[in-house]
């Protein structure tokens, strides 16, 4: 495990402030979404960062918006700020949630006029848009199906766009005899490219838990139920906040997605005691106590105990 753990790192080195997004929200964010640097720097080791990278990186989520900073003394200790913790909330929910199957259906479309609104605006419109799964339909118009809350109040108010934007739900009728939105589909969102981004991560962790598997639980080491459950979640994350995940009605027979759930859900559940014990061991060098784990974590991937 060493080996492949060594050979992955090589071979697709992930970027550090995006690796340490994955941990803070994988394996920090259940506890509290606290952690003093020092035993960041610890637990980031592993992946082959050193002290100066994590310390550059925590700096810039820090000034970006995603933490904030308390010193004391020498140390410093940091949180997620609000708006840290409303984007981990979000993801948490795509990441770890069980695929809503049920659609009636219902879209939800948006128009946004490109004289109604400043160009800044329009573009933080697409970038929100995006993030939830809405795909682009022509310029200024955009698509999901509904199912499930609707982000787009939260959204709309966020960005202060109530009267410049048009919000519709809609069902296809077959009888008008004019392309369906079911039918746009292959041209609002790039199936092909995720398909064979998702078939990747499959080849990439698809034997690995086959030792973690053949050990049992209580036999894996802890420190490499951590290291790679963290690699595995972040290259999960990677894919997954870029699918829209579409209904399977709107999606071909043989979807990879639904496969690299299931892979996901079965390492988390034979490896998370064992990963949780590394992250208390790690962090326990700093005096404190690691905090419990909240509700949400053990409902992750359909339920943990």
């Amino acid at each position: 495990m060493s080996r492949w753990i060594a050979r992955t790192l090589a071979s697709d080195p992930p970027r550090a402030r995006s690796l340490i997004v994955s941990v803070w929200g994988d394996a920090l964010a259940p506890h509290g979404g606290v952690a003093w640097l020092s035993g960041l720097i610890r637990l980031m080791a592993p992946f082959g960062m050193n002290e100066r990278l994590v310390r550059t990186s925590v700096f810039r989520l820090a000034r970006d918006g995603w933490l904030n900073a308390q010193s004391r003394g020498r140390r410093s200790r940091y949180r997620l700020t609000r708006e840290g913790a409303r984007r981990f909330e979000q993801a948490h929910h795509r990441i770890y949630a069980t695929p809503n199957s049920d659609w009636n259906g219902e879209w939800e479309v948006v128009l946004a006029p490109p004289d109604r609104a400043t160009p800044s605006a329009r573009s933080k419109l697409r970038e929100e848009l995006a993030w939830e799964g809405f795909g682009t339909l022509a310029p200024g118009a955009y698509a999901k199906p509904l199912h499930g809350d609707s982000a787009l109040p939260r959204i709309v108010s966020a960005l202060r766009l109530e009267s410049r934007i048009t919000v519709l739900r809609a069902k296809d009728d077959p009888s008008l005899g004019a392309a369906s939105l079911a039918a746009r589909v292959e041209t609002a969102w790039d199936l092909s490219a995720l398909a064979s981004d998702y078939r990747r991560f499959l080849l990439r962790f698809g034997r690995v838990i086959d030792a973690f598997r053949s050990r049992g639980a209580a036999g894996n080491d802890p420190a490499q139920c951590f290291i790679v459950r963290t690699l595995l979640i972040h290259g999960f994350r990677r894919v997954l906040l870029r699918d829209p995940q579409l209904p399977p009605a709107l999606l071909p027979l043989d979807w990879p997605g639904a496969a690299a759930f299931a892979l996901c859900q079965e390492f988390y559940r034979l490896t998370h005691k064992r990963a949780e014990k590394h992250l208390a061991d790690t962090l326990a060098g700093d005096g404190d106590r690691l905090p419990p784990a909240n509700a949400a974590f053990h409902r992750r991937f359909g339920g943990l105990d």
